[in-house]
């Protein structure tokens, strides 16, 4: 049974092997066993050329075009591609043998870009973007998907970015295993997801942030970030959080960051800005800028639980009271080993754990803390706080409680603090300056704030 070109690319793309009428019977056996299997075809097979210089983009987005139509996958040989801007239909289907097949962008308007390509799938390649320029009214990173449901992303490896290594808007689906070094802006950029998971990636040395999962308004998200290994991440675009970040969740409501490991962050390592109802959930972080777990501005409702964090300005923080920021509740966290940035002219921190308002703090441990271990209120911005069950260890002040007139509904109880240098609890006034006696000796109850039951040795 002779086997051209053109019934090798068939097979290729699941297509089935073509036969002369005498061989009729044995060609249908194999286009059955072929619904199940995609045939591997060498690279001359697809027209492509390894390891030259020639652009194959022509030669590549033919295949693709040809296996989108027929519904099939499209399996890659193994090789080094050099290719320009390539667009994933509906049902395109990319798959590759993990290391073996490299994409190398040689510069256009995009690299891997598709627009209302529901189930597309792209596994096992290696995409390097070789930092050249792209349209950025077109494309905003190495793979860019828009408004595509079903989308799957596994196993790849992205590297060299000049923006985002994946940049997904209005999608549903999920990026897993996938691994994104040296990006210029963020890693795994999500907007507007409609249903969206980010799983078991790995994520070094980018630019500004590691996984962003954005809204454009204020609004429920859902995503799961979760299982990611981010490392390294800085702040070269500047400001004062919005790069620097090991995860990054703006306006994007109910959205569960969990066992995520994170380190060497310029600024935080996960840092929700009006993100209601985040979870942040038994993830290991260390050797943060900033504040290691955040939550600030406009959001209400932050879960913060069973996360260990080791080396940071500050363990968490429940922010922005006065932009509406409020609800939430800081239990069971292991944070130690913070540090002051006597650098900055105000902003030193040095406290394991920060609340203002409407949050329940218990059971956490805080240890090393050269400002204060809890730090509850900001001048005016207090309002009923609880704070119980927590083990202070070796802190300059063990609790600060803003002592300002018109903060109200803070409860300090059964909690033990050791190995003060400043006091165990006590007041402090609109700058953070520690006032007043030893609340944990002398005590105190009435309308404002009550200290009571607690151990300080």
């Amino acid at each position: 049974m002779p086997i051209d070109r053109r019934t090798m690319l068939s097979a290729g793309l699941g297509a089935g092997i073509a036969t002369s009428p005498a061989n009729s019977a044995r060609a249908a056996g194999a286009r059955e066993r072929l619904a199940a299997n995609v045939m591997p075809v060498s690279p001359d097979e697809l027209g492509l050329k390894s390891g030259i210089k020639t652009d194959q983009s022509a030669a590549l987005q033919a295949v693709i075009d040809e296996a989108a139509n027929r519904r099939a996958p499209l399996l890659l040989p193994p090789g080094h591609f050099r290719t320009g801007a390539l667009t994933l239909r509906p049902g395109s289907k990319l798959i590759a043998t993990a290391g073996t097949t490299m994409l190398e962008f040689i510069g256009g308007p995009a690299f891997l870009y598709g627009e209302n390509a529901d189930d597309v799938v792209i596994e096992g390649l290696d995409l390097d973007g070789a930092f050249q320029k792209l349209d950025p009214s077109q494309a905003d990173g190495l793979i860019v998907l828009r408004s595509s449901k079903g989308v799957t992303l596994r196993d790849l490896r992205l590297d060299r970015s000049i923006a985002n290594g994946i940049s997904l808007q209005a999608c549903a689906g999920s990026v897993s295993d996938c691994t994104v070094t040296t990006a210029l802006q963020a890693a795994i950029f999500s907007l507007d997801a409609t249903g969206l998971e980010i799983l078991h990636n790995t994520v070094v040395d980018c630019a500004n942030n590691g996984i962003q999962v954005w809204r454009s308004e204020i609004g429920e998200d859902g995503s799961v970030v979760a299982q990611n290994r981010i490392v390294r991440i800085r702040a070269d675009a500047g400001g004062t959080g919005e790069n620097g970040n090991g995860v990054n969740v703006f306006r994007a409501g109910s959205v569960l960051v969990t066992g995520n490991r994170i380190g060497d962050c310029k600024y935080s390592a996960i840092r929700g800005n009006a993100a209601s109802d985040i979870q942040m959930v038994a993830n290991a972080c260390s050797r943060l800028g900033e504040v290691a777990l955040y939550s600030e501005f406009g959001f209400q409702g932050a879960l913060i639980a069973g996360n260990v964090v080791d080396t940071a300005a500050t363990g968490v923080s429940i922010t922005n009271f006065n932009d509406g920021g409020r609800l939430a509740v800081v239990q069971g966290n292991l944070i130690r080993n913070l540090f002051r940035r006597e650098h900055e002219q105000e902003d030193k921190r040095g406290n394991g754990i920060a609340v203002e308002a409407d949050t329940a703090v218990t059971g956490n441990v805080i240890e090393n803390a050269p400002s204060a271990g809890l730090s509850i209120g900001w001048g005016t911005y207090v309002r009923d706080v609880i704070a119980t069950g927590n083990l202070i260890r070796k802190a300059k002040i063990g609790i600060l409680v803003s002592s300002d007139a018109s903060s109200r509904g803070c409860l300090i109880a059964n909690n033990m603090i050791s190995g003060t240098a400043n006091g165990n609890i006590r007041t402090m006034d609109g700058s953070g300056n520690p006032t007043g006696p030893d609340l944990a000796v002398s005590g105190s109850s009435g309308t404002r704030f009550s200290v009571t039951g607690n151990l300080a040795v």
